[in-house]
């Protein structure tokens, strides 16, 4: 099983193929992910401390791409298929939300998942 440390939180052992977002908010930490885990809002990003997967979904890049955002991923789109470390960028608690997000379907989506490298 893949370990998954938060940073300030801890590490745990995740099941792999858990959503990263998923993995995260099994750990009680309130991550915004506003769209349902669909890679629309961009609000589940992380920052990777280590382990960052080399693929990417290409609506992960397509959406990050959009926002100008680099230096982040999005929880959402990742798979927990290795160690890693995380940082977590967006918290339900001060965002002035009314909650953290809709329900994230056990599978990847938008579907059809489509892997590109991240650098690519």
């Amino acid at each position: 099983m893949p370990k998954l440390t938060i940073e300030g939180v801890g590490s745990f052992e995740v099941a792999s193929d858990t959503r990263l977002v998923q993995a995260i908010r099994d750990q009680g930490v309130d991550q915004l992910h506003a769209c349902g885990g669909k890679a629309r809002c961009t609000t589940c990003r992380v920052e990777f401390v280590a382990g960052e997967p080399e693929k990417m979904t290409q609506a992960e890049k397509d959406i990050l791409a959009a926002r100008g955002l680099s230096g982040c991923r999005l929880s959402c789109q990742i798979l927990c298929d290795q160690d890693m470390e995380v940082r977590i960028v967006s918290r339900f608690e001060g965002s002035g939300r009314k909650d953290s997000g809709s329900p994230v379907a056990k599978e990847m989506e938008p579907q059809p998942v489509v892997w590109v490298t991240k650098d690519s």
